[in-house]
């Protein structure tokens, strides 16, 4: 059995230069941020224990004025893999992200909610976001290469109709290692306006099928993240969590909390499995649908695999 790889997930902070209409931490801006000397607390400690995948998020971990001194601790302590998951406004500034390269990042997340400038930026709520997004997507392009890039995507009520064109749009930026991430209504935004923001997943499936479609081949790795099984039996290869589970054993280290397991924790705490799946042939493989979602839609879309 191949070891599977520590990840360490520092969330700095929850502040941001974008306000994401869905935003899963709308909730959480006013908790104070954590300081440079607890973050590299927090990476010396992880490195000791064994984790050699680092991801810095927040908010917009970019935007800290520590960040470079922060990415260049955790190249000196040996970390192979240095990324951050990012809106990509900062990296606009060639100067800054030819700074965070030579520091040591090198990996990068995109998030990418509309295949353009329209529908990005009436869902981040900043204009210019979609154009300043390119443009660090392409210095970064230059810098690390297509192949150390990413992005994701979350799946909402104004979005999901668009994602086949999305995902032409993110195929055609070159990108093999793409994300698409069911909405979580746990707590956040989503939760406080669930109506709002949530879709049916058996409306929205046959647009993230075709989308996950875009990008199945051998060279990219398109996966979708917090979705049953039943709405993706054919797609079970392009199911983050699948992959996850065999490859990472991820902690989350933030302001508010601290998870050993993720992986683990998902099943136990946020997600369900109805009784009505209990005869699925996936049954074992599929870590449900979000208890809020059974909450506000019931059960009766989920279709057992027999």
């Amino acid at each position: 059995m191949t070891k599977k790889i520590k990840k360490t997930v520092i969330i700095c902070g929850y502040r941001c230069n974008n306000k994401c209409q869905f935003c899963l931490n709308s909730h959480k801006r006013s908790i104070p941020e954590k300081s440079t000397e607890q973050i590299m607390k927090e990476m010396i400690y992880a490195r000791k224990k064994g984790s050699t995948y680092l991801e810095l998020i927040g908010g917009e971990a970019s935007i800290r004025s520590d960040i470079i001194e922060l990415i260049n601790l955790a190249k000196n302590l040996s970390f192979s893999t240095i990324t951050m998951s990012t809106n990509g406004r900062v990296f606009s500034y060639f100067d800054f992200a030819q700074k965070m390269v030579k520091a040591g990042l090198n990996n990068l997340i995109f998030s990418i909610h509309g295949h353009n400038s329209k529908l990005h930026d009436f869902l981040t709520q900043v204009p210019g976001s979609f154009n300043q997004l390119m443009k660090g997507f392409f210095n970064m392009k230059k810098l690390l290469g297509i192949n150390r890039l990413g992005s994701n995507t979350i799946i909402i009520k104004q979005n999901y109709k668009f994602l086949p064109r999305i995902g032409k749009f993110i195929y055609n930026l070159g990108v093999k290692n793409s994300e698409f991430i069911f909405v979580d209504p746990t707590y956040g935004a989503a939760y406080n306006n669930f109506f709002k923001f949530v879709p049916r997943i058996s409306q929205a499936a046959p647009y993230i099928r075709e989308c996950l479609t875009v990008g199945r081949n051998k060279s990219s790795h398109w996966t979708v993240r917090y979705v049953p099984l039943c709405y993706f039996k054919d797609y079970l290869d392009q199911i983050s969590e699948l992959q996850e589970v065999k490859v990472f054993h991820t902690w989350h280290l933030a302001p508010d909390f601290v998870n050993p397991n993720v992986e683990k924790s998902r099943q136990e705490i946020s997600r369900i499995k109805p009784d009505k799946c209990k005869n699925c042939r996936l049954y074992n493989q599929c870590e449900g649908i979000w208890k809020e979602y059974v909450k506000h839609y019931g059960d009766k879309e989920l279709k057992p695999i027999t």
